[in-house]
């Protein structure tokens, strides 16, 4: 998983070290010897050592550095070791490797505003402790030039702390106001100043009450619901620039005098590439020379590799698995499919991104009723007293008393318990609103390999076989990295088997391996190439000299709690459907396993994320679950979505909750949990509500001095903490 997580909570040191530092040296390295690989699989401190070690010993590597948080490793090597050398090296290792262009992670770097606004909280926390001991002393009695000077004590801290700390609110405030509309950082801003100038003019006219710790306390805790909120926020990243920087940097171009290295960028429409065995397309195009296989999985999601041929058209991201090839580009840039698929994912987040968080709707409404309701008090006091002082104080005691400091800790204070919560149990929420829209789905999607399944084949037929053919097909199976045969070598070392005396192993491209064993040719590999018949099944087959060609079976493990998931949400009313790009075998096989009515075989990219946007313009609230670059644009375009750890870089990033664990057990429980933090939010906006219905009349009345305010609002506050905590 990458994730991208950060910030990340994490169960070990090593997981939670320095991820800063450790861009900080990203990005001091020199850019001739520079590679970033993507390592989605990486989990903890044994990981980390497993990738370095690993790199450490390849020749001409001079260090690596995982960054654990960013799921990536940093690598220093000799000018002329490129990505496609240190790949099989990290693969061989056991750990899933994919190239990254690090001039298109402009997203990834440090996360500045969070830090900043940690700071400005933690300076205004400070001052408040100070102002509210200086308080104290004029609340217990201090009169005269002692509760003067108190009073331009808590000046000289409250004016320099709301300067700096109170930015975000201004600024915000301003660029609302500048475009002719309100936010709630319009009354924030207001109740602050007009608190800081009427505290100062009361203060130089040697008046009993200031509201400096009433200005300071609400700026403090405004900002700590901000904090709140943006550590949920700052996890997500844009899933299109995750996209883009999976695209292939270089590719090598066949010219007259040989073959180059260029950037794909200077690639144009007829230029004949070279693709070797695992590398990955870097365009659109039409393979011209040479026969191999390619992992598709990525994109359509169909676990079996297809053979390749001249005249067969591949796309950019596919990979190339066993022989080399040629391909003509028939697209490049932005007009192939794996940037289409950017597009499409853009597009559907910022149809997201229309969603109206339930704190939002709220400052609608309560924004201009603060306004109205302090200026009314103003010119009724003013009226009634043709006191201008008494007026401002009073209109000042109701814009503190009413600023939202329970409607700005409302959400984010339920967001951070559901989430602690959710996290112990496996899911990390990355987006603060993912809770609220959580818990108005109807509809369930769910991709099928890797998702509902483990993404990895299994033997299904191993008994059929004797010992001998087994330890054939094993010798046969170690010679090459195709994924069936890689599964078949697991599942007989599984066993206890050890290969047979096979010579002369060698891979043909597209078709399987073949060798001599007891001077009889045996080969392992397609249908087709080795002689055998036909199978519904995903399946390679096995010929010994001149005998009948056997075949292995494999299917797709189910992953833990499918089952036992698909079957809570049927039974909670929810709509289940799947939609895979494997084949209509393979889906209508599962499908029927796990109880699913709806399912959609062979879909592309484009026909997920179109069946996800029928869907909602039908009216649906579409929960997505999916693992690949197919679904990516599917889970940025649903109402909400989840991707387990497993899953690609991209799709993590495109979804608003990770699975952190192997079982899907925890989904259920989610939506559960969902309901009752919406129910926490709706209550908190109550309890907000019913404080300012008994507190402004108080304040409208003139009854409120600067403690009674300073008490109301921090109850109201801690009052909507401690109705989150009801969560955990």
């Amino acid at each position: 998983m990458t994730a991208a997580m950060r910030p990340q909570v994490s169960a070990c040191p090593a997981c939670s070290a320095a991820p800063a530092a450790e861009a900080l040296a990203e990005a001091q390295l020199p850019d001739d010897s520079h590679v970033v690989l993507s390592l989605p699989t990486i989990h903890c401190a044994n990981c980390i050592r497993g990738v370095e070690a690993a790199l450490a010993a390849a020749p001409g590597v001079r260090s690596a550095r995982v960054n654990l948080t960013m799921k990536r490793v940093a690598i220093e090597a000799d000018a002329g070791l490129s990505a496609e050398d240190l790949i099989p090296v990290v693969t061989a290792a056991g750990y899933e490797a994919h190239e990254l262009d690090t001039g298109a992670l402009s997203a990834t770097q440090t996360d500045t505003a969070g830090r900043d606004l940690l700071m400005r909280l933690a300076v205004a926390g400070f001052a408040m402790m100070n102002v509210m001991l200086l308080s104290i002393s004029v609340w217990s009695g201090a009169e005269g030039p002692t509760r003067d000077m108190f009073h331009w004590v808590s000046a000289a801290i409250t004016l320099p702390t709301i300067a700096f700390s109170g930015q975000i609110f201004f600024r915000n405030a301003w660029s609302a106001l500048r475009a002719g509309r309100l936010n709630m950082d319009v009354p924030i801003s207001l109740a602050i100043l007009l608190a800081v100038v009427t505290s100062l003019w009361e203060t130089s006219l040697s008046g009993e009450h200031a509201y400096f710790d009433a200005a300071i306390a609400l700026t403090f805790f405004l900002l700590t619901g901000r904090y709140l909120d943006h550590r949920t926020r700052s996890i997500a990243r844009s899933a299109a620039e995750e996209l883009a920087a999976l695209e292939v940097p270089r590719a090598w171009r066949l010219t007259d005098d040989g073959e180059e290295q260029v950037s794909v960028a200077d690639l144009r429409i007829g230029d004949l590439l070279r693709v070797r065995p695992g590398g990955r397309m870097p365009v659109d195009g039409e393979i011209a020379e040479g026969q191999s296989e390619l992992d598709r999985s990525l994109l359509t999601g169909e676990t079996v590799p297809a053979y390749a041929a001249p005249g067969t058209l591949v796309s950019a991201g596919e990979v190339n698995l066993t022989g080399p090839l040629v391909v003509r580009a028939s697209a490049v840039g932005r007009e192939t499919s794996l940037h289409r698929m950017a597009d499409l994912v853009a597009v559907a987040e910022s149809g997201r991104a229309n969603y109206t968080p339930l704190a939002d709707k709220a400052a609608k409404l309560y924004a201009p009723g603060v306004h109205i309701l302090s200026a009314l008090a103003f010119v009724g006091w003013y009226l009634y007293t043709q006191d201008f002082r008494v007026a401002l104080n009073i209109a000042a005691a109701v814009l503190i008393i009413t600023c939202p400091c329970a409607l700005g800790l409302a959400v984010p204070a339920v967001t951070t318990a559901a989430s602690g919560r959710l996290f112990r149990k496996g899911l990390l929420i990355k987006d603060a609103t993912a809770l609220e829209r959580l818990s108005e789905i109807d509809t369930v999607v769910f991709d099928k390999t890797g998702t509902l399944t483990a993404g990895a084949p299994e033997v299904t037929n191993v008994e059929d076989f004797t010992r001998a053919d087994l330890e054939i097909a094993l010798a046969l199976a170690e010679g090459s990295s195709h994924p069936l045969s890689v599964a078949l070598t697991t599942a007989l070392r599984a066993r206890g088997l050890a290969p047979a005396q096979v010579t002369g192993i060698t891979e043909v491209p597209g078709h399987g391996t073949q060798g001599l064993w007891q001077g009889r040719r045996v080969r392992l590999g397609r249908a087709a190439w080795v002689g055998g018949g036909s199978s519904d099944l995903t399946a390679t087959w096995l010929a010994v000299g001149d005998g009948p060609a056997q075949v292995f079976t494999f299917a797709d493990s189910l992953r833990d709690g499918a089952e036992e998931t698909v079957s809570a949400l049927i039974n909670a009313g929810k709509r289940v459907i799947l939609i895979s790009g494997d084949s209509t075998a393979a889906v209508e096989a599962l499908a029927r396993r796990l109880g699913i009515p709806q399912w959609i075989a062979e879909a592309l990219p484009q026909d997920k994320a179109a069946r996800i946007k029928a869907l909602t313009d039908e009216g649906a609230r579409v929960l997505m679950v999916g693992d690949g670059l197919n679904d990516t644009a599917a889970l940025a375009g649903a109402h909400v979505s989840i991707s387990p750890a497993t899953a690609l870089d991209a799709a993590r990033v495109a979804s608003d909750i990770v699975l952190l664990g192997s079982s899907l057990a925890p989904l259920p429980e989610a939506l559960t949990l969902s309901k009752k933090a919406t129910r926490r939010i709706r209550e908190n906006f109550a309890i907000a509500t019913w404080y300012n219905v008994i507190a402004v009349p108080l304040a409208i009345a003139g009854l409120c001095s600067p403690l009674i305010a300073a008490l109301a609002m921090s109850a109201s506050s801690i009052t909507v903490s401690l109705n989150a905590l009801r969560l955990r």
